[in-house]
């Protein structure tokens, strides 16, 4: 593991595993499902001018968020080298290029996102990460993850140690007990027109200041 990393699972996706990654999770087709999915969860909302996504890759949810949200400000949390590079090249996106558990929350935003991030995330961590979504967030966090109603671990390509199911949601809530459930769904990847995988969103949202 490199030193510099906390956990085994931070240095996998920085490492050449996250670079692969890349290259695996692009396109039309997912910018298509990815605008299907976020005009959903956005109709849910109000007033969202600002969002950051935790674990952006090379920034497929924010181009959808920045195609239905003209003017939105947008910031991207990025582990791995090569997919933050993608994203400040694009340019109006503040990149933060480091690992989620050393991110120090500065501004709230007024929608905090993670999409396919917390199930690879070290269950010790998942505390941890739970507390910055919470702290960063002026107002929205959608929570968008495989779903099991309890914690259990999953082969991912052949690798241990690297996916883990639970239900995400449920424990913000009950960390958070002022959060508010606005709204949940499945999408599935067999999906005739707007096919994601297997995930499970949640749209909560924090009392007003």
């Amino acid at each position: 593991m490199a030193s510099e990393y906390k956990t085994e699972q931070e240095a996998f996706w920085a490492g050449n595993f996250g670079d692969q990654y890349i290259e695996r999770n692009q396109g039309a087709a997912m910018l298509a499902g990815n605008l299907a999915l976020f005009s959903r969860i956005l109709e849910r909302t109000r007033n969202v001018g600002s969002a950051i996504e935790f674990g952006a890759n090379i920034g497929m949810n924010l181009a959808a968020l920045r195609l239905l949200a003209p003017g939105i400000d947008l910031s991207a949390i990025e582990i791995n080298a090569k997919a933050a590079s993608v994203l400040e090249q694009q340019g109006g996106i503040k990149v933060y290029p480091q690992s989620i558990l050393d991110f120090q929350p500065d501004v709230k935003r007024d929608l905090v996102l993670i999409k396919g991030v917390l199930i690879h995330i070290n269950p010790d961590s998942l505390a941890q990460v739970y507390d910055l979504l919470y702290q960063t967030a002026g107002r929205y966090i959608c929570i968008a993850e495989y779903y099991n109603p309890a914690p259990v671990e999953v082969l991912y390509r052949g690798n241990a140690g690297r996916l883990f199911k639970r239900d995400f949601a449920g424990e913000m809530l009950d960390r958070f007990p002022e959060l508010r459930l606005v709204d949940y769904a499945f999408c599935y990847r067999r999906d005739n027109q707007f096919a994601q995988d297997d995930i499970t969103w949640f749209l909560l949202e924090k009392p007003a200041a």
